[in-house]
């Protein structure tokens, strides 16, 4: 079996195979910022400043565990994937918060 067919979308997508460092960078960074909105979309809460900068500095050592199962395991794709319910939920939240706001005036 060739080692480019197991590839994930992210990890073809930006070469990891022809270009290691460039490409392992592109993926850490878009699973950090794909965990990041995740995060906010569905975990946060407000925090003091300084408890965000270390939530932020954790989530990105987690990140850089992630990325290297991301190679050949969909970690990139299910975060999109939950970024999306994610958002959908949040709209859906909001279409109906502002349609109680209508009925009760």
């Amino acid at each position: 079996m060739d080692v480019l067919e197991r590839l994930t979308f992210f990890a073809s997508l930006y070469k990891v195979d022809a270009n290691p460092e460039k490409g392992m960078w592109l993926l850490y960074i878009t699973i950090f910022v794909l965990a990041a909105v995740v995060y906010r979309l569905g975990f946060a809460k407000k925090l003091p400043l300084l408890k965000n900068v270390i939530i932020y500095v954790l989530l990105a050592l987690g990140c850089t565990i992630l990325t290297f199962f991301a190679v050949f395991l969909p970690i990139a794709e299910g975060l999109v994937v939950a970024a999306l319910v994610l958002i959908i939920y949040k709209v859906r939240l909001y279409q109906s918060k502002g349609h109680e706001m209508k009925e009760e005036k």
